[in-house]
C-alpha cells in the first residue's frame, strides 16, 4: 500500500485564528483540527513511493502556469445533503474565473499523468469543519456556520501532503507536507524557508 496523499491550499494562520475563534463557543460537534484545515484540490488515495518526484515535478509545473490569486471563506454546506449531513464545511469565494477549479483541475491532471490515479470525486472548493454520522439534520448548524466570513488571504502556493490515517489527534489523520509549490514564474530555489 501506498501513501494517501492530497494536493492542498492551507489558510494562513491568521485566517485559521478567525475560523477557530468563531467555532469554539459552538459546543456540540468535534470541529476538525485548525491544524488540519485545508481547501483539497485531488485526492490520490494510493501513491507509490516512486511516483513521487514525478508527481511533485508535474505538480510543479502546474503550480507555475497560475498567477497568484485572493479568496476567503464563505458560507456553508453539507456532504451528502444537509438532511443526511456526514461532513460540514465552509465554502469558498473566489474571483471570476475560478481560479481554484483550474488549479484543481491541472492537480489532477498532473496526478494522472504521474500514475497516481486521484479519486473521482467532483471538486467543490470548501474547508472541512465536522465529521457527523450521516443521520444528522444539519440545517440549524448550517444557519451557524453561514454567518462566517474570513479575511481574504493570496493564494500563492500548493501544498502536496501525505495523510496517515489514525495517526492525528483523537485517532484523525495526521497531515505531513512533503512540498510547497510556488505559484507563478518565481523559481523556489531549495535554500528558500516555506512561505518566502
Amino acid at each position: 500500500m501506498g501513501h494517501r496523499m492530497f494536493v492542498a491550499v492551507m489558510p494562513p494562520e491568521e485566517v485559521r485564528g478567525q475560523l477557530e475563534r468563531f467555532l469554539e463557543p459552538r459546543p456540540g460537534l468535534a470541529w476538525t483540527s485548525h491544524s488540519q484545515w485545508h481547501l483539497t484540490l485531488t485526492f490520490c488515495p494510493d501513491v507509490d513511493d516512486w511516483r513521487l518526484d514525478e508527481l511533485t515535478e508535474r505538480l510543479e509545473a502546474v503550480a507555475r502556469k497560475h498567477e497568484p490569486f485572493r479568496v476567503r471563506l464563505a458560507g456553508a454546506g453539507a456532504f451528502p445533503s444537509v438532511e443526511r449531513a456526514k461532513v460540514l464545511w465552509a465554502g469558498v469565494d473566489q474571483p471570476e474565473g475560478r481560479p481554484l477549479n483550474a488549479l484543481a483541475a491541472g492537480a489532477r491532471s498532473a496526478a494522472n499523468a504521474a500514475g497516481c490515479v486521484p479519486d473521482g470525486a467532483r471538486f467543490r472548493p470548501h474547508l472541512t469543519l465536522a465529521r457527523l454520522g450521516g443521520r444528522d439534520d444539519a440545517t440549524a448548524w448550517l444557519r451557524v456556520l453561514d454567518t462566517f466570513t474570513s479575511s481574504e488571504w493570496e493564494v500563492s502556493e500548493i501544498a502536496l501532503v501525505d495523510s496517515f490515517l489514525g495517526e492525528g489527534p483523537r485517532g484523525r489523520a495526521r497531515h505531513e507536507v512533503v512540498a510547497r509549490l510556488p505559484l507563478g514564474s518565481r523559481e523556489r530555489r531549495w535554500w528558500d524557508p516555506p512561505g518566502a
